[in-house]
């Protein structure tokens, strides 16, 4: 566990609770990407955001503050819940299919997406929304208990719980359990170098194809995704998948579909999966439609016609496009419906069982049979 310094404050009881006050105990964790500028402030250095803090002050993300000319961790060891998945829901069609997740994630982001789908979670300032206490070996064991193959780091993005992502995927690996990150890949190279050494597969956001999009809907950029992309495929050994919200009217255009497809199959190769996923009404976007199912085929035809060989849709129920289909000879290579498997035409050996053209994955002899169930998880029986 890394190094931390526990503070103590007092607030407002939980609901249910009258008329008392709860003491709790905040394990806020040192951090090292930071540097002290000449005006006195703190600039963090985790992600491209570059927040300078002056004493007290917070970033961009909420949780990684300016104490006493040190910027730390606040979120440590607190998450917003845990739940057994299917990890199809990542969503990762091709690392280990059909198996079991224990996901969670913690408060607050460093996007600020207007169309987020778990604001409630990536936008709160209230620790509240941290319901579950849980050290980094709780969370192994009870993985570990409920016959998780990997935990993923979602919900929110785990780039800003760095330091609690890292312990927790160290105590997974001892317990021989995977760790999956699911990220908008909005890092800077040297916390990113640290943070994939831990992780076994990753879906990353690539939440559009224009640095337009990216500043006037998320306050971000695009370059330091596709420079994350490039370095997962390329320097890790991280298995990768892509997922892009469709948004009507803002980045499912033809020519932006044409660029980012091909842009994926020139840099980061044909068999990295792509999800085009369904935007629904939320968070500052509520006067946006709903994404058609048509737009998500257009999209899958758009991509798979630029060489991209196993792209998938959504949020929508199709399982042909669900399904993984082999790109040589077009034999129906993992059939889903939804999070449930049915057809498994892949060797032990990771072919195709019709013409023995190879499927990129992460794959076993046989899938997984967790399908669509979910499971809440609570911590409190496997603390030591």
């Amino acid at each position: 566990m890394s190094a931390f310094t526990v503070y103590l404050r007092t607030k407002p009881a939980l609901t249910g609770l009258k008329n008392m006050t709860e003491f709790i105990t905040d394990t806020v964790v040192k951090t090292k990407y930071w540097h002290t500028l000449s005006d006195g402030r703190v600039q963090c250095d985790l992600c491209p955001r570059e927040c300078k803090m002056h004493d007290g002050q917070q970033g961009l993300c909420y949780v990684r503050e300016n104490r006493g000319g040190e910027v730390v961790l606040t979120t440590y060891g607190r998450s917003s819940g845990f739940c057994i998945d299917p990890i199809e829901k990542k969503p990762l069609n091709h690392f280990l299919p059909g198996t079991p997740v224990l996901s969670f994630g913690t408060a607050g982001c460093n996007l600020a997406c207007k169309f987020c789908q778990n604001w409630d979670i990536s936008k709160s300032r209230e620790m509240d929304t941290l319901a579950d206490d849980a050290s980094p070996q709780t969370i192994a064991r009870a993985a570990k208990a409920h016959g998780a193959r990997s935990v993923a780091y979602t919900y929110n993005d785990p780039t800003i719980f760095h330091e609690y992502a890292i312990d927790v995927a160290q105590a997974c690996r001892d317990e021989g359990i995977k760790n999956v990150a699911v990220s908008a890949g909005y890092v800077l190279p040297e916390p990113r170098a640290e943070f994939y050494a831990h992780m076994d597969a990753a879906n990353i956001d690539l939440k559009g194809f224009t640095d337009e999009f990216y500043f006037k809907l998320t306050g971000a950029h695009l370059q330091p995704v596709l420079d994350t992309l490039k370095y997962i495929k390329h320097e890790t050994s991280v298995w990768l998948e892509t997922t892009t919200l469709l948004i009507p009217g803002k980045n499912d255009s033809d020519d932006e579909l044409n660029e980012m497809t091909q842009w994926v199959v020139e840099n980061l190769g044909p068999d990295m999966p792509m999800h085009f996923s369904a935007f629904h009404p939320d968070w500052k976007m509520m006067d946006i439609p709903p994404t058609p199912a048509a737009t998500l085929t257009r999209a899958r035809d758009i991509a798979m016609k630029n060489g991209v060989r196993y792209a998938y849709v959504g949020n929508v129920h199709d399982p042909a496009a669900d399904s993984t289909w082999c790109h040589q000879c077009g034999e129906k290579l993992i059939g889903r419906d939804w999070y449930v498997l049915s057809d498994w035409n892949i060797t032990a050996d990771g072919k195709c069982k019709n013409c023995q053209a190879p499927v990129a994955g992460v794959f076993e002899e046989k899938p997984g049979d967790w399908g669509a169930r979910r499971q809440p998880v609570r911590l409190h029986n496997f603390a030591a």
